[in-house]
């Protein structure tokens, strides 16, 4: 099982980058942090709703030098369907990867092994590709990216945050 402070796992996999296939890594984006999520499937009523959201704060996230990177175990073709028949998909600024092997989702801990797809889990891996955060969430209920936004700002600042603690806030002093 993956730890916070581990080193997150490594994958090369399709996504779907604007309308294009092209390869990724996570090793293209070193030195960089970034926000990794998993969605359990394209086509679904839920996750729509988190891709959506993720795209309307990636001004946000590329503010606090951020790459935000999505998927799930359906593939890349998939994914290019579904974007152009959603019509609140259809512009997404982040790729979508496909985890077809689903070895992405069983190296991070999301993958369900009785339906053979990803739970919706969330990491921040900091520019060192240590994990220092991760959040699954059961499939019924979206996560929050403003949340996400939050954890993201505290593990930024390198100091102790208190409960609730956001942007500008003074943190904990000893």
């Amino acid at each position: 099982m993956l730890k916070l402070g581990q080193k997150a796992p490594e994958f090369t996999t399709a996504a779907l980058v604007g309308r294009e296939i092209k390869e990724i890594s996570l090793s293209d984006y070193a030195g960089q942090w970034v926000v990794l999520f998993f969605y359990p499937m394209d086509f679904t009523f839920v996750c729509p709703t988190e891709l959506v959201e993720f795209n309307n704060a990636i001004d946000e996230f590329e503010d606090r030098d951020t790459v935000v990177l999505g998927g799930s175990t359906d593939t890349a073709y998939s994914h290019l369907g579904w974007v152009k028949s959603h019509d609140d998909l259809g512009d997404l600024k982040y790729p979508l990867f496909a985890d077809v092997t689903k070895k992405m989702a069983a190296d991070y801990g999301v993958l369900h092994e009785g339906d053979g797809v990803a739970e919706r889990g969330t990491f921040i891996i900091d520019p060192e590709g240590n994990v220092r955060f991760l959040n699954i969430n059961d499939r019924s209920v979206g996560r929050s990216v403003t949340e996400t936004l939050r954890v993201l700002d505290a593990l930024q600042t390198d100091e102790l945050c208190a409960c609730g603690w956001e942007k500008g806030q003074d943190t904990i002093q000893l």
